[in-house]
């Protein structure tokens, strides 16, 4: 089993579920702004990337896990054509958002957004053709637990997409992205979301999450038949691929 270090965004004394909807709730109004920006608009190709490796099995139903404000399930929807979209998230704050670009691009037939505990999602075993999630499972206060829900509601033979943010390992990129992370990130984040806690806890959760051949040991054990990996971008993300 995978010892997860508990990083929390405000107080060791909060559950870190209850805070992380917090965070989220408060950073919501600037958050796609702010991602944008800080990453130079690179998340929008490394999402591409992402969806394209489900491309070849057009899955009809799919589950978007901490979709936040939607970016991912509305790029999934546009690109795979689905026939139904879930977009789940504990942020009610982030998912309304969501809901606004949604209907805007007119996919409100078949996006919609639902409020889960990624750790219990009330969906039955199954139910899924796809599994998303991009930049969001490294906030779940217990990995394992949530990996093998996603397992759970997959059908046999599904797959599951992850891009998660990861430190880079080789020089100078490693150098230069902690630099970037400890300074530039928290300190712009501040100053553009009024939240003084949350980007410092964002660039924590990268450090501690588990990346690689680690990660394809977590997926593995969490019943995925098979599991593998790719770094974009000097390492500074890292696309996941599994299959149940």
């Amino acid at each position: 089993m995978y010892e997860q270090e508990v990083i929390k965004p405000y107080n060791q004394e909060a559950e870190k579920a209850n805070q992380v909807e917090q965070m989220f709730d408060n950073i919501a109004p600037t958050y796609d702004k702010l991602n944008h920006r800080l990453s130079w608009d690179i998340d929008k190709g490394w999402r591409r990337k992402a969806i394209r490796q489900l491309q070849p099995f057009a899955p009809k139903t799919l589950l978007d896990i901490a979709t936040g404000t939607g970016d991912f399930a509305i790029l999934a929807a546009k690109m795979l054509k689905p026939e139904k979209l879930i977009g789940a998230d504990i942020s009610e704050g982030m998912m309304e958002i969501g809901r606004q670009k949604v209907k805007a691009e007119g996919l409100d037939s078949i996006v919609s957004f639902e409020k889960e505990d990624c750790l219990n999602l009330s969906y039955a075993d199954g139910t899924f053709d796809a599994v998303t999630a991009a930049f969001g499972i490294r906030n779940f206060a217990d990995l394992d637990k949530g990996l093998k829900e996603m397992q759970r509601v997959l059908k046999p033979g599904g797959h599951l997409s992850i891009v998660e943010l990861t430190t880079p390992v080789s020089f100078p990129m490693k150098q230069l992205f902690r630099i970037y992370s400890h300074t530039v990130l928290p300190v712009y984040g501040r100053l553009i979301s009024k939240d003084t806690s949350a980007y410092g806890y964002l660039t924590k959760t990268i450090e501690a999450f588990p990346q690689g051949e680690r990660m394809m040991e977590i997926l593995k054990k969490a019943g995925f038949a098979e599991a593998s990996f790719k770094r974009l971008t000097f390492g500074i993300c890292t696309m996941y691929f599994a299959t149940k």
